[in-house]
Formats: C-alpha cells, sequence, structure tokens
C-alpha cells in the first residue's frame, strides 16, 4: 500500500473534478481524499497499490468539463480515512 498527494492544476474547480474523482476513487477502491486549493489546485490524498495508483491517475485526465495540465505527485503518510471523501471549502 502506497499514500501520495497529488497536486493536479488546470481548470479544475467548479467543473465537478472532486465528483469525478471521488467516482473513479471508490470504482477502483482507493481510500483518502479531494480537496479544492485557495490557489486553484486540486490536492488529492490517495492510498492504494501502485498498479492501481497509476491506473487512477490516468483516469484523471478524463473527467468530463475539466482540463488538467499537470499532476504532481509526492509520497504522504497513509491516509486515515477508510474511504474516499470529499473534503467541502478551500484548503
Amino acid at each position: 500500500m502506497r499514500a501520495v498527494a497529488l497536486l493536479v492544476s488546470g481548470r479544475v474547480q467548479g467543473v465537478g473534478f472532486r465528483a469525478c474523482v471521488k467516482r473513479i476513487a471508490d470504482s477502483l477502491i482507493i481510500t483518502g481524499e479531494v480537496m479544492n486549493l485557495a490557489d486553484g489546485r486540486v490536492r488529492i490524498i490517495a492510498a492504494t497499490e501502485d498498479m492501481i495508483l497509476e491506473k487512477f491517475i490516468s483516469m484523471l485526465y478524463g473527467c468530463p468539463r475539466a482540463i488538467v495540465r499537470e499532476i504532481r505527485m509526492e509520497s504522504v503518510e497513509a491516509a486515515a480515512s477508510p474511504e474516499f471523501v470529499i473534503r467541502k471549502g478551500l484548503f
């Protein structure tokens, strides 16, 4: 199991991107969270196996109405949530 933080930039706020991320995460049985950042990016914490993580990241580019320009990844401590949740508000 590996946990990563993904910082996604592009047109990813106000277009249903967080809901799309949650649907993908739920379908792949990934735990973690997704939240909007005040600077216009979206932060995703995802915990899963490496192969599933690669598939998850590639599927993010297919979210309708969103335009993903860049995804930066860094390793983090494992997500504490037993499911994947959408955090409301700007962080």
